[in-house]
């Protein structure tokens, strides 16, 4: 469940539409709809691409591809970009629960800009925001092993309340992508109290992983994990830490010709889910999100291209095979 966001995507080559539209380099930014409309004019002069986004449901995109079963909570508009982003759900075999709004669609406009590729958000929620406690049936998380949850949902606590209890009535595996450090830090007591209770996995960066903890990268996971069955701690182009219990691993980042680090998180958590379904050890959990993750920092936005997509199945499937090879020598 998450908030269904067309991808604007842009890359500019210099910062003057961020001071144009006063937004900070690197950050993500809520904007009105009249901002959001402006910003939007302005980037259709300059070749752009629309992607359906949205944390979440870029996650359960990637395990739709994968071959698991995978459904979608969120809210659109009745226009066009919501009725591009329930095609393109359909198109990866999902199986959407997309409710309508009164307001437009959501969207996320992506500023890609030089010299490290680095993204600024400009986003405008629109129906998204309308999603609410009453929208949600228990029906919508029968059937289903795990519920994925993104934190940028938790402006509306509620919500996020009344759905990982239906989750965990359902029987399901929760799973919580922190999303965002400003989210943690205007959230800290809510997500404390959601993790303890609810979460069984929780994924966070460096900097959502602080905001939570007060601590660095290592001592934030060995944190976290306390609170929950699996704590992952990603740290950027440095790789990733994982613990449950008493076991951890560092797990180095795949190879990548990194371009757009746009998506890398939810792709990496579509990964570790995938093959955590498989029964597969901790460590090749956090292997084939890394794998996973490294192709989508080579591509523009969050879609992995089918070339990069047989090359990841392939290293997975390697992977795997020399996993369970040990597991049948032990």
């Amino acid at each position: 469940m998450g908030n269904a966001l067309t991808d604007i995507l842009a890359v500019l080559p210099d910062d003057a539409m961020l001071r144009q539209f006063h937004l900070p380099k690197g950050s993500m930014q809520h904007v009105d709809m009249k901002t959001g409309d402006k910003i939007w004019q302005t980037l259709k002069t300059m070749g752009i691409q629309y992607v359906a986004g949205g944390s979440a449901a870029n996650t359960i995109t990637c395990t739709a591809i994968f071959g698991m079963k995978s459904g979608f909570i969120g809210k659109i508009g009745d226009d066009d970009l919501g009725h591009l982003y329930k095609s393109d759900q359909e198109q990866y075999g999902i199986r959407s629960t997309l409710l309508k709004g009164t307001n437009p669609s959501g969207r996320a406009m992506v500023f890609i800009t030089a010299p490290n590729a680095e993204r600024t958000f400009a986003v405008y929620l629109g129906a998204a925001l309308e999603l609410v406690p009453e929208d949600l049936k228990p029906e919508y998380f029968e059937g289903y092993d795990y519920f994925h949850i993104e934190g940028y949902l938790v402006q509306n606590q509620n919500l996020v309340r009344k759905a990982v209890e239906y989750a965990k009535a359902a029987g399901c595996i929760i799973s919580l992508d922190m999303a965002s450090y400003n989210v943690v830090e205007s959230n800290e007591a809510f997500l404390h109290d959601i993790v303890d209770h609810y979460v069984d996995i929780v994924f966070a960066n460096e900097s959502e992983a602080r905001a939570f903890t007060r601590l660095g990268p290592r001592e934030a996971l060995d944190e976290i994990a306390g609170h929950c069955s699996i704590a992952v701690v990603k740290v950027g182009k440095d790789g990733s830490m994982v613990r449950s219990g008493d076991e951890y691993h560092y797990i180095e980042a795949w190879p990548a010709a990194t371009i757009d680090a746009t998506g890398a998180g939810d792709t990496y958590a579509a990964g570790f889910l995938y093959a955590h379904s498989l029964g597969m050890p901790l460590r090749a959990c956090g292997e084939i999100g890394s794998i996973i993750a490294a192709k989508v920092v080579e591509v523009i936005g969050t879609k992995i291209d089918i070339p990069r997509w047989k090359d990841a199945k392939a290293e997975i499937r390697s992977l795997m095979a020399a996993v369970n090879q040990t597991q049948g020598q032990d």
